[in-house]
């Protein structure tokens, strides 16, 4: 049976390959009027949770067009990301609200 590790090993190998990379759940935040992380860090396929805290609507505006979520005050909403890139954003409500949104491939 000294060919049982090899037959172990190429499934084991095959299963990793075959499975499916997680999408993970990024959580940015709005509190007194400021976007937290002022930088995030997304891949394509992910999920983008904005939790607005404050009693203030607020928007997430992407200056190149890629998203504009509007956020309730003090709701949760949220978007999947769709392309790679560095996304400007901010709150077309409050223009001094701005971050940043890395999207890797």
């Amino acid at each position: 049976m000294p060919e049982r590790p090899l037959i172990i090993a190429a499934t084991i190998a095959a299963i990793t390959v075959a499975a499916p990379a997680r999408a993970a759940t990024i959580q940015i935040t709005t509190s007194n009027l400021v976007f937290s992380p002022t930088e995030a860090t997304a891949k394509v396929g992910d999920t983008v949770e904005l939790v607005n805290k404050d009693v203030l609507v607020h928007t997430a505006t992407a200056r190149n067009g890629d998203f504009d979520v509007n956020m309730p005050a003090k709701k949760t909403v949220s978007f999947v990301v769709k392309k790679p890139g560095m996304v400007e954003y901010y709150c077309r409500f409050h223009p001094n609200m701005k971050a940043t949104l890395k999207i890797e491939p």
